[in-house]
């Protein structure tokens, strides 16, 4: 047996909970006694359309491209400025792009170019967990904002003591939001920007789900309100809109100087993005957006009948304004979110994520993936039914 010893920052991460559940589902699966629903993981199922995987392919056919790339090459962001300007509105020079390897990864390494050890950074509750991770995983301090129900999930600015804000090197903030699955309006883009300039705050957006966005809605760019620009950057991931999750292909755009303080720290452990996928970005930007448009209809059908589904047999689950998932309360009183997230895939195969994963203000709730179709959607609501697990009052 080894007497190795480990840091103590990798001692902090254990398996997570999406761990659990796949041993979880293995064993329903191996017993063979239920239809398994698994609404656990956002992974989209829709085909990465033919154009950016022709491009891909193409251009991985040419033996120079196995070389280190080292840069963002300029037909890449003349793709990115086109796309920004065209999608959102908003200009973009060459020195206010890059690229990285997928959203997580920026996440888990902005906060070493912006912060020392001990630095307070802002990040939301409930919230996805890199958000917090990243901070720690530099020794910075990770300080929760919250986010409730009834402001429709939109932080309380003013509630942030000014000690704290003083201290912050940045906030963290995410629209259309994983887990909770809440859009925000034009004004707090505008009261977020004020703020954030009054107390010197770096503002990161991750806009992982502009194009996934429901209720008519236009999903939009932090980038293009006034002022966003000088004090923060925008992350924009290319999975969901058009499944490319595996690819691992993001970007970081805005205020050049976050830019270049990034870029070169990522320079140490990062010889640039595999130009085969570069020209794969360039291709899904330039190209045909229609998939997308109507990715984002599906989606939006299969939250429909779930959430329909859900409220016809008396758990009250509210429509989800965007993401690809719909946050539901716990029904019947139950508070427990892991629990009920056991019992619930033991009695009817359908397997979600608790709430508690997503930080203390997610208890309470559980976090449901749009990765079936319709039908299948109707018939997990059914099964719920069945399980007698909601008590139809």
């Amino acid at each position: 047996m080894s007497t190795f010893t480990f840091s103590e920052r990798a001692m902090k991460f254990q398996a997570g909970i999406f761990a659990v559940l796949n041993e979880k589902k293995r064993e329903l699966q191996e017993k063979g006694d239920l239809t398994i629903y698994n609404l656990s993981v956002g992974t989209p199922d829709f085909p990465t359309p033919a154009h950016i995987t022709q491009a891909v392919s193409e251009a991985a056919k040419d033996p120079e491209n196995y070389k280190y790339s080292l840069t963002d090459r300029p037909f890449l962001l003349h793709a990115v400025e086109d796309f920004y300007q065209r999608r959102f509105g908003v200009s973009l020079a060459d020195e206010e792009i890059m690229t990285i390897s997928g959203s997580q990864e920026g996440m888990a390494h902005i906060a070493l170019a912006l912060c020392d050890p001990g630095d307070v950074v802002l990040v939301p509750n409930p919230g996805y967990p890199i958000f917090s991770i990243g901070p720690q995983l530099c020794a910075a301090q990770a300080v929760t904002y919250d986010l409730l129900e009834q402001n429709g999930y939109l932080p309380d600015l003013d509630a942030i003591p000014d000690e704290t804000a003083r201290k912050a090197k940045y906030i963290l903030v995410s629209y259309p939001l994983n887990p909770v699955c809440a859009a925000a309006d034009d004004a707090f883009y505008e009261r977020l920007i004020a703020w954030a300039k009054k107390h010197q705050v770096i503002v990161i957006h991750d806009n992982a789900y502009s194009d996934i966005i429901f209720g008519g809605r236009t999903g939009k760019s932090f980038l293009s309100y006034p002022g966003a620009k000088d004090i923060g950057v925008e992350f924009y991931s290319l999975s969901k809109s058009y499944n490319m999750t595996g690819a691992r292909t993001s970007l970081v755009v805005g205020n050049r100087d976050i830019v270049k303080v990034f870029r070169d720290l990522r320079s140490q452990f990062d010889y640039g993005m595999f130009l085969p996928l570069q020209y794969g970005i360039a291709a899904a930007l330039n190209g045909p957006q229609d998939s997308v448009r109507q990715q984002c209809a599906w989606y939006e059908e299969r939250m429909k009948a779930l959430c329909q589904g859900l409220r016809r047999i008396g758990w009250n689950v509210p429509d989800s304004e965007g993401t690809m998932f719909v946050w539901a309360p716990l029904p019947d009183g139950r508070q427990d979110s892991t629990a009920f997230t056991m019992e619930l895939m033991e009695k009817s195969g359908m397997i979600v994520t608790p709430g508690a994963a997503f930080g203390s203000l997610g208890e309470g709730y559980v976090r449901m993936a749009l990765v079936l179709p319709p039908d299948q959607m109707k018939a997990a609501a059914e099964a719920v039914q069945r399980s007698g697990i909601i008590q139809n009052n």
